[in-house]
């Protein structure tokens, strides 16, 4: 088929193809950028959090009513008690959770100008048991290891030994030779040595740094606080009961506290990311909604053209030309308008992408989620313009001929 023609009528009617590309352009911009970010919620969402079954393992939120200075002797009597049910299979305390929002943070190095960002997570010997997290080097905390604590104001030196994650242990040397070197703790004076290495613990992307999800570090600490999360790993297919006689244990232990809530690792995940998928929902609907927009304006803009060109496509039927040519001139020619618009589009995509860069912390957008837009946005003025065209093809060219 001859082009000429095709751009002989774009020209004459400029203003609608000029309309109809900038409608795919931005559609395609929005779409490419709005599908990499659900992209990114969604696997955001998924993200392991290093617990080897959420399923299983719950937390309390335990809060002391009274005023005590006894909360370390509370607080092992407590966790005494919770190891000591028949549904329970290991019971750990931490101020910090892993899917919660709650988290702790400092600097740790092995030279403090290059200190990495990491969430720690005050913990005694019993926690890489109750959360099943995967030790890969090293060795577990010891009972005479753990210290107590009230909000780290005793100032200690030196934690003794901490246990990090891989991907901080990658992070403070490339080689992952970590164990036996010792740190600091930024900001202070404060040391550590790193005596073992987990695979994984969400760091819940502790200060905005994605590359830093899971950049945590398990210290040796008895936390003694009136506000405290007890986790505890039930047996399995005892989550229930696990949690029920929880409860009713530690309010026999003492009636001097408030349990805030109750709740299992995989519900906390659950409320934790309800914003990151409802942002990926909402984007959903957004490029649905283009994308009608888009389609409709396609039928729309070329079923005007094919009502002001009966009378060009009859003379064209009369003189022989079939109802596939006709088919074909509309095809192309949206083609050509929406490859336009592509164009523009990828462009418009580009830009948007580096305006999120710098305003938010994202990756760059990848030059598949383009290709694979533009497809979509070309397949679908292709197939939005099939009914217009199909009614220019069905044109009679004796009627089109006397102009009706």
């Amino acid at each position: 088929m001859e082009l000429g023609p095709i751009l002989s009528s774009l020209r004459r009617n400029k203003v609608g193809a000029m309309l109809i590309v900038l409608q795919i352009a931005l559609t395609l911009a929005v779409l490419c950028d709005a599908l990499f970010i659900v992209q990114q919620q969604t696997a955001l969402s998924r993200a392991p959090s290093g617990v080897a079954d959420e399923s299983s393992v719950f937390t309390i939120a335990n809060q002391w009513v009274a005023a005590t200075d006894d909360l370390a002797a509370r607080e092992r009597t407590d966790l005494a008690g919770l190891r000591a049910l028949p549904q329970v299979a290991d019971a750990t305390l931490s101020p910090s959770q892993p899917l919660g929002g709650r988290l702790m943070g400092m600097g740790i190095a092995f030279r403090p100008a290059k200190s990495k960002s990491t969430a720690v997570y005050p913990v005694d010997d019993h926690a890489i048991n109750t959360l099943g997290l995967r030790l890969i080097a090293g060795r577990n905390f010891r009972p005479e290891d753990i210290l107590t604590t009230r909000g780290f104001r005793e100032n200690y030196p030196s934690w003794g030994g901490v246990i990090v994650t891989r991907e901080l242990a990658r992070a403070l040397d490339p080689n992952g030779n970590v164990i036996g070197r010792t740190a600091s703790l930024v900001p202070g004076t404060t040391t550590a040595t790193i005596i073992g290495v987990v695979d994984r613990l969400a760091s819940g992307q502790f200060g905005g740094d994605s590359s830093a999800a899971e950049h945590s570090v398990l210290a040796p600490f008895l936390w003694a606080d009136s506000n405290v999360f007890y986790f505890v790993r039930a047996k399995p297919g005892q989550l229930a009961a696990a949690m029920l006689a929880a409860r009713n244990g530690l309010y026999k232990i003492s009636r001097q506290r408030t349990i805030v809530s109750m709740q299992s690792l995989a519900d906390a995940r659950l409320d934790f990311y309800r914003g990151a998928r409802g942002e990926a929902l909402l984007m959903g609907v957004i490029c649905a909604i283009l994308l009608g927009v888009t389609a409709f304006g396609i039928i729309g803009l070329t079923s005007y053209w094919v009502s002001q060109r009966r009378r060009q496509i009859g003379i064209r039927r009369a003189l022989g030309a079939s109802a596939g040519s006709i088919l074909r001139y509309f095809q192309v020619e949206n083609l050509l308008i929406s490859g336009a618009g592509s164009v523009l589009g990828i462009a418009l995509g580009l830009a948007a992408n580096l305006w999120i860069l710098q305003s938010i912390a994202m990756e760059r957008l990848p030059l598949s989620y383009l290709i694979v837009g533009t497809i979509v946005v070309l397949a679908l003025g292709q197939v939005a313009v099939l009914w217009p065209a199909f009614r220019a093809a069905a044109v009679p060219p004796a009627v089109a001929a006397r102009g009706a």
